[in-house]
C-alpha cells in the first residue's frame, strides 16, 4: 500500500512488512518502565531504547527498510543521502551490510567525528555547502549525474514505514499504553509510529514534540509561515522543511504537536542520565521534555516515549549536567568581596565544611579584581546535597558578616 504524498496510503500492513524486512539487521530494542521518571513526572513512563541501536539512533529502521526495497539495478548503482547526523550513519551502515555503495553529502562544517563515523561504515563522504539545504541540493545533483538512488531521511513512504516499527515493538512490549510522546524533526518517526499505534489501539493519544527554536511541523499544521532558527541542543530535530508525506499523514490523523522550551530538553537529558541511567541526545530526550513542560497533559497516563537517539557530544552532555546541577541548587556559585587579611579564607571554608558543603573550585583575585587594595575578590563553587543545604550554608556565611552574592 506504500504510496507518495498525493495518495497518502500508508498503513499498519506496511509497517508490519517493514518489520519483517529489517528483522535481524536492526536491533529490537528493549522497552522498560522507568520508576524514577514516573515519580518525577506523575505519569507511568515507558521508554523505548533506540539509543541502543548500532549507530545510536532510530534512523536505522527507515534506512534498512528503504535499502531492502531497492531493485537490482538500484543496488548495482548505489545510494546517496544528505545528512549531518544519524541518517548518514544509518544509510552508510545498511548499505554496507547489503554490499551496496553509499555516498553521503554533508555540509562543509560538519563536526569531524560525524564524518569519521560515517566513513567508518564504508561510505564515501562529500562535504559541500554551508547548510543542510545546500548539501541536499548537491546530493540531488550527484544522484542524477551518477544514477544513484536518493534516500530521503523522512519524506519517503518506505522510510516512514520503517520508523513506525518502533511503535510496533513498543506496543507489543507495553500493550497498556494510552499515550505516546514522539519527537518531531521532519516528521517521519511521528507519522510512522502514529500510523502503527492508531491501527493497533484506536483510542491511543499520540503527541508530536518539537523544540521551540524549530517548531516547523506545528507551524505547518496551524497554517502559519515557517519561522525557525537558533541554537538548540536538540539539533537532531532542528528541521526547517518537514516532509510532505509525514505532514499529510499527521494531518489526516489529527495529531497535535507540542512545542517545548530549550530548558525542558536540557532537564530531560539530565533526568534520563541521572534517573534512568541513559545517555540521550537532545532530540532523543524531547519526548520526556514534553512531560516536564506540560505535566497536566500527561498526569496519571501510561506514556510511551522513544529515546530515539543517544549521539550527544561529550562536552555538550557535561555542560547540560552541570547547568542542571546549578538549577537544582546542588551547585552554588558564590561571590564575595572579603577583607584582605589572614584567616578570612580559612573561616569561610570552615563555615562551608561544617555544614557538609564541598568546595570544588576557588578563584581568589587579590591584585586586580577587588574594588580596593584592602579587599580581595573571591569566587567559590560549592557542591551540596540540595537547595536546602545550600541555603543553610549561605545563611552561615551571612551570619559571619560576609556579603554573599549568588551567581
Amino acid at each position: 500500500m506504500l504510496e507518495g504524498p498525493a495518495g497518502v496510503h500508508l498503513g499498519l500492513a506496511d509497517v508490519r512488512a517493514a518489520a519483517e524486512r529489517i528483522r535481524g539487521a536492526v536491533l529490537r530494542t528493549p522497552t522498560l518502565r522507568s520508576d524514577a521518571l514516573s515519580r518525577a513526572t506523575g505519569a507511568e513512563v515507558w521508554l523505548k531504547l533506540d539509543n541502543l541501536q548500532a549507530t545510536g539512533a532510530f534512523k536505522e529502521r527507515g534506512a534498512a527498510n528503504r535499502i531492502a526495497l531497492l531493485t537490482p539495478r538500484e543496488r548495482a548503482a548505489g545510494v546517496i543521502a544528505m545528512s549531518a547526523g544519524n541518517h548518514a550513519q544509518a544509510v552508510a551502515r545498511h548499505a554496507a551490510l547489503a554490499g551496496i555503495g553509499a555516498t553521503i553529502v554533508m555540509p562543509r562544517y560538519t563536526p569531524a567525528t560525524k564524518v569519521t563515523r560515517t566513513e567508518a561504515w564504508g561510505a564515501r563522504v562529500v562535504l559541500h555547502g554551508e547548510t543542510l539545504a545546500e548539501a541536499a541540493a548537491h546530493a540531488r545533483q550527484l544522484a542524477l549525474a551518477e544514477g544513484l538512488t536518493f534516500i530521503h531521511p523522512y519524506d519517503d513512504p518506505a522510510v516512514v514505514a520503517g520508523q513506525g516499527t518502533a511503535a510496533l515493538e513498543l506496543l507489543e512490549d507495553a500493550p497498556g499504553l494510552d499515550t505516546l510522546a514522539i519527537p518531531v524533526g521532519g516528521g517521519g518517526l511521528l507519522a510512522g509510529c502514529a500510523t502503527a499505534a492508531r491501527a493497533l489501539s484506536p483510542s491511543i493519544q499520540v503527541f508530536g514534540v518539537e523544540v521551540e527554536a524549530y517548531p516547523a511541523m506545528a507551524q505547518r499544521l496551524a497554517g502559519q509561515p515557517v519561522q525557525v532558527g537558533g541554537p538548540t541542543v536538540a539539533e537532531g530535530i532542528a528541521v526547517r522543511d518537514v516532509g510532505e508525506l509525514p505532514l499529510a499523514l499527521i494531518r489526516r490523523m489529527g495529531l497535535e504537536v507540542l512545542v517545548v522550551p530549550e530548558r525542558a530538553v536540557e532537564e530531560a537529558i539530565a533526568l534520563l542520565a541521572e534517573g534512568a541511567k541513559l545517555v540521550a541526545e537532545g532530540a532523543g530526550a524531547a519526548g520526556l521534555a514534553a512531560l516536564l513542560a506540560f505535566p497536566e497533559r500527561f498526569a496519571g497516563r501510561k506514556v510511551g516515549i522513544p529515546v530515539c537517539g543517544g549521539n550527544i557530544d561529550a562536552r555538550a552532555l557535561s555542560n547540560v549536567l552541570l547547568r542542571q546541577l546549578l538549577r537544582d541548587g546542588r551547585i552554588l556559585r558564590l561571590h564575595f568581596d572579603i577583607p584582605d587579611r589572614p584567616g578570612v579564607l580559612t573561616d569561610i571554608s570552615g563555615r562551608i565544611s561544617a555544614l557538609g558543603g564541598n568546595v570544588i573550585e576557588v578563584q581568589h583575585q587579590q591584585l586586580f579584581g577587588a574594588p580596593t587594595v584592602q579587599s580581595t575578590e573571591l569566587h567559590l563553587m560549592v557542591e551540596v546535597r540540595d537547595a536546602a543545604q545550600g541555603d543553610a550554608i549561605v545563611a552561615a556565611l551571612e551570619a559571619g558578616n560576609y556579603v554573599v552574592r549568588r551567581r
